[in-house]
C-alpha cells in the first residue's frame, strides 16, 4: 500500500482523496476544519490540518510520501508545484494555475520528478483525447466544449462553483487564447457567444475561454479552440460585473481602506454560487478531432454527460475532473508512465496503453466518454 499525500481537501480534493483510499494510505491536508471532518473517519485517510501556503510545512508532510495530488486553488498551485519538485516527489496536479508550467521543467528534471499537471477534465482529458489522435493520424481541427452546471436553474446567476471562487472568475476576465490558420490568436474573454444544443440537455452558451494552456505550445494543429459551456443569458450578467469593475485587481479607496473589487466580488458571490450538500450538478463536454487519417478525411467525437453520484454522493465535476486525477496517480503508481519533467496530459495520450489505461479508469467509476466517427 503506498502513501499518497493530497494537498487540498475541497469538493475535487475530497473525492481524489476517498477514491485513493480504496487502495493506498492516503494523508489529506487543508487549513479548513470543515473541509477535513468529512473524511476525518474514512478509511484509510488521514485529516491534517496546516497551512499550504509555507514551503515549510509542504516539506514536511511530503518527506515521506510515494506521490503528492496538488489541489490548492490555483493562486496558490505553482509555488505548491515547485516546492513538491524541490522536494523529489512525483505529482500529479489539477491546481490549473495561470503561469506556465514549463518553466518548472528543467527543476523537475533536475530532481528527477515526474510532474504531471492539468489533469482534470478540461484542460485533462481533453489534451489526452488530443494527444493520442495526434499521434495515430494528421489533425487538422480541434474543438472542445464544456461546462460544469447545477441540474436546477436557479436565478441569476444558473450557476454553482465547485473550485476557488476567484479561479472562476479568472474565467470571464483571463483573455483566451486560440489557433487559427496556424496563428495564436487572443481575443477577450467571454467572446464569440453561439448557442448550440445538446440532447438531453437543450440549448447552452458557448464562449471562447483560454482551456488550451499546454497544447498551445506542445501540439501544432492548424485550427483549435476551447469552449466555455452556460446556461443561456450568462454572459450578459458577467460582461456587466466585469466592465463595471467589480472582477479588477487594482485596488480602490472605501472609506480609507484599499480593497481588491475582486476579493469583495468572490466573497459575495461564494454563498450564492456554494453548491450545496445534496444539490446535483452535471459536467458536458463535447471534443471534435477532425483531420486525415489513412489519406482519408475523419472525424472523431467524444461526448460526455455526466451526472451527480446519489449513492456516493459525490457531485459531477469532482467526479470528471478527480478521477482523471487519481487515474493518472494510479498510472504512475504502477511505473507504467515515468516520463521525467513537466508532463500535460497530451503527453501520456501518445501512448496507447496509458490512454487506454486512464479511459478504463474512468469507465469503471461510470465516467463514460461515447465515441462516434463521422
Amino acid at each position: 500500500m503506498k502513501k499518497i499525500v493530497v494537498l487540498g481537501a475541497g469538493r475535487v480534493g475530497k473525492a481524489i482523496a476517498i477514491d485513493l483510499a480504496k487502495t493506498h494510505q492516503v494523508v489529506s491536508v487543508d487549513i479548513s476544519d470543515a473541509e477535513l471532518d468529512y473524511l476525518a473517519n474514512k478509511r484509510n485517510i488521514e485529516a491534517v490540518n496546516s497551512d499550504l501556503k509555507n514551503p515549510a510545512n509542504i516539506r514536511y508532510l511530503i518527506k515521506d510520501a510515494d506521490i503528492v495530488v496538488n489541489a490548492v486553488p490555483g493562486f496558490m498551485g505553482f509555488q505548491t508545484l515547485k516546492t513538491v519538485i524541490e522536494s523529489g516527489k512525483n505529482i500529479v496536479d489539477i491546481a490549473f494555475f495561470p503561469e506556465d508550467p514549463f518553466e518548472l521543467d528543467d527543476l523537475a528534471k533536475k530532481h528527477n520528478v515526474t510532474a504531471v499537471v492539468d489533469c482534470g477534465v478540461a484542460p485533462g482529458m481533453s489534451n489526452l483525447i488530443l494527444g493520442r489522435y495526434n499521434k495515430q493520424m494528421e489533425v487538422k481541427k480541434f474543438e472542445c466544449l464544456v461546462g460544469g452546471l447545477p441540474v436546477e436553474r436557479v436565478w441569476p446567476y444558473e450557476y454553482k462553483a465547485v473550485f476557488s471562487p476567484i479561479d472562476v472568475i479568472e474565467e470571464y476576465i483571463r483573455p483566451a487564447r486560440y489557433i487559427q490558420n496556424g496563428q495564436i490568436v487572443t481575443r477577450e474573454a467571454l467572446s464569440d457567444a453561439e448557442l448550440i444544443h445538446f440532447p438531453g440537455v437543450g440549448s447552452l452558451e458557448s464562449w471562447n475561454s483560454d482551456g488550451l494552456r499546454t497544447i498551445l505550445k506542445t501540439i501544432q494543429v492548424p485550427d483549435m479552440i476551447e469552449k466555455t459551456l452556460r446556461y443561456p443569458g450568462t454572459i450578459e450578467y458577467f460582461r456587466v460585473l466585469r466592465e463595471s469593475g467589480f472582477f479588477s485587481y487594482n485596488k480602490v479607496d472605501v472609506n480609507g481602506t484599499l480593497i481588491r473589487p475582486i476579493d469583495l466580488t468572490a466573497k459575495l458571490l461564494f454563498p450564492i454560487w456554494q453548491l450545496k450538500e445534496g444539490e446535483e450538478d452535471y459536467t458536458i463536454m463535447r471534443i471534435k478531432v477532425e483531420g486525415i487519417e489513412n489519406g482519408k478525411p475523419i472525424g472523431y467525437q467524444y461526448d460526455l454527460l455526466d451526472k451527480y453520484d446519489r449513492e456516493s454522493k459525490t457531485i459531477s465535476m469532482a467526479r470528471t475532473t478527480g478521477y482523471t486525477c487519481t487515474a493518472a496517480v494510479n498510472l504512475l503508481l504502477e511505473s507504467k508512465y515515468n516520463k521525467i519533467g513537466i508532463t500535460p496530459p497530451e503527453f501520456i495520450g501518445e501512448d496507447l496503453a496509458c490512454y487506454q489505461y486512464i479511459m478504463n479508469y474512468l469507465s469503471e467509476r461510470n465516467v463514460l466518454y461515447r465515441k462516434s466517427i463521422y
